[in-house]
């Protein structure tokens, strides 16, 4: 493998991963959601390299129930949470499950130009 030349810079990126719950969710009562969503904050705060938003989306979408934005500039960071995520109950009972995953990077044409000029340059 060689080495290139080109400025390795982070790439700001998000995610829209949406979820759909199921009526295993919708049988808990709300203090037992309430817990569970207390452990998947806990998850969050382990970590820090992705800002996590979560939104409802029930009565304005088809397909899904919710989605999540994650911006992050560390693939790794998004998959490690990703995977600790799925390790707990909410996938494991199943109380939700992935439907789909949009991803994409912030303005990614401008770091394709700035390389392309710095080749330019070189």
């Amino acid at each position: 493998m060689t080495q290139s030349s080109e400025t390795i810079r982070p790439l700001p990126m998000a995610a829209v991963v949406y979820l759909a719950f199921e009526p295993a969710w919708l049988a808990l009562n709300r203090q037992e959601r309430g817990e569970i969503a207390g452990q998947i904050g806990e998850i969050l705060a382990r970590h820090p390299k992705v800002v996590f938003e979560w939104f409802d989306a029930d009565a304005l979408a088809g397909g899904f129930s919710d989605f999540a934005i994650c911006r992050f500039s560390d693939m790794r960071a998004y998959h490690h949470l990703w995977e600790e995520l799925r390790d707990t109950v909410i996938f494991s009972k199943p109380y939700a499950r992935i439907v789909n995953v949009t991803t994409g990077i912030e303005n990614g044409f401008q770091d394709y130009e700035a390389a392309v000029e710095e080749l330019a340059d070189a």
